[in-house]
């Protein structure tokens, strides 16, 4: 038997912003009856300031899927909507004391449920999931939520997983693919020890980080479809704001890691990437 904290049990019992919110701005339906978790996020935001002024669920789940999508809904209220985007699962489980391993693909839940509310918001169609790229169909999570998952929660087995995203829980069958996925994230490793800074003039460093950005970082994400604009630069703050397709992405997370590495790596590795 599992145990739950004592706002756990609150937030279950007690729960809050329950419901749905008439003439939503912003509305995110995740996972599936079918699979044992549903959840619908229903956001109001302030158009001039983009801020969120209420927000409410509705779940079919259990206690933990309850408690981490109200928890959710007190965590995003007030902020804005970029805000709102760097709760991470892992902040929802920490607000409510912890969940049990086994229950922490409710506080993922919400997670989908805010990315998927703000691209609605923002009006980014909806993309539908290549079969390609289905692993798990008991539950019916792709090769991209698992590996988003495991990077963001630094998980290593295939239990973690199942944990995390229910993924390898049912029939068993789509455990090896897991397994091979996560043997490919751990093939990537980050070099031991990072570059010495480059020695260079402000100028130098501001006109480097444009070119890297302009000849080899925006490409690549506009052949997708997403897009990065540079904001500012101060010091060794790089202020950024992300455009297109990646407005919004399940994976945006891991991309705007990827660009803060590249700049490390080819103009000064205390290099600190903020999205705007």
């Amino acid at each position: 038997m599992w145990e739950y904290t004592d706002k756990v049990k609150e937030y279950f019992l007690q729960p809050k912003n329950s419901g749905e919110i008439e003439n939503a701005d912003g509305v995110g339906d995740v996972g599936s009856i079918v699979c044992g978790d549903a959840l619908r996020l229903t956001l109001k935001v302030d158009k001039d300031t983009d801020r969120i002024v209420d927000a409410k669920f509705q779940t079919f789940g259990c206690a933990s899927a309850i408690a981490s999508s109200s928890a959710l809904t007190e965590l995003i209220k007030g902020k804005k909507i970029d805000e709102a985007l760097r709760i991470s699962n892992q902040d929802i489980a920490d607000f409510l004391g912890g969940l049990p391993k086994e229950k922490m693909h409710c506080s993922v839940l919400g997670r989908e449920a805010l990315e998927a509310a703000v691209a609605n918001y923002r009006g980014i169609p909806k993309v539908k999931e290549d079969e390609g790229t289905l692993v798990c169909k008991c539950f019916d999570v792709s090769e991209e939520k698992i590996r988003k998952v495991a990077i963001e929660n630094h998980l290593t087995t295939v239990d973690d997983i199942t944990d995390y995203t229910k993924a390898g829980g049912g029939c068993g069958e789509c455990r090896e693919k897991i397994e091979a996925i996560l043997k490919d994230i751990r093939a990537v490793k980050a070099p031991e020890k990072l570059p010495e800074p480059r020695k260079l003039t402000n100028l130098q460093k501001i006109a480097l980080i444009q070119d890297i950005i302009e000849k080899e970082i925006r490409p690549a994400l506009q052949a997708d479809g997403g897009d990065v604009e540079l904001i500012d630069i101060d010091g060794n703050k790089v202020i950024i704001a992300l455009r297109g397709m990646c407005t919004g992405c399940l994976m945006a997370g891991v991309t705007v890691e990827s660009i803060q590495n590249k700049l490390r790596e080819l103009v000064n590795n205390a290099i600190v990437l903020e999205v705007q």
